[in-house]
């Protein structure tokens, strides 16, 4: 499958257990000649702020370009689509360690303390401090983004 090649070779892992385990994908790609050379996804997953609602967030997966094809603008194009396909969601979220790319297309980093909830627990997640990264959409609630954010828990990476 192309999508598992690309997103292996720009992770330097196997990223086949991540594709097996995300459902509800939405697939962004980038062609170019007939050869995948950009990729992201859109998965639902479940935020709350403080103790707020939960809010029904479009988070980026997978952000992948081809090696030999980066730096020509396709990483932009498909999170340019991912934001136009994610109008309808509540929230947009990432973890990332690239904030100056997100941040030209304006993410704002979360300052606030990061938590997963699994079996009806907050797990404090101060590894992530620093990662995560939010998008307004037209549905977002006034974000205070020194307020604690948690997302439901996932195997492999919980942010």
């Amino acid at each position: 499958m192309e999508i598992i090649a690309l997103t292996t070779q720009a992770f330097t892992k196997d990223y086949t257990p991540y594709i097996k385990s995300f459902t509800n994908l939405t697939h962004i790609l980038a062609y170019l000649n007939g050869k995948l050379v950009s990729y992201v996804a859109i998965i639902t997953r479940w935020i709350q702020m403080s103790n707020g609602p939960l809010l029904r967030t479009a988070y980026v997966e997978g952000l992948a370009t081809d090696l030999a094809f980066r730096g020509n603008g396709f990483a932009t194009q498909v999170m340019r689509r991912f934001i136009t396909e994610a109008q309808d969601y509540d929230f947009g979220a990432l973890a990332t360690g690239s904030h100056g790319f997100y941040e030209r297309l304006g993410w704002r980093l979360w300052e606030g303390p990061l938590y997963t909830r699994k079996d009806n627990e907050l797990i404090a997640m101060p590894e992530e401090q620093g990662c995560v990264m939010v998008y307004t959409l037209p549905k977002t609630p006034p974000l205070d983004i020194a307020a604690p954010l948690s997302i439901e828990w996932r195997e492999l990476e919980p942010w």
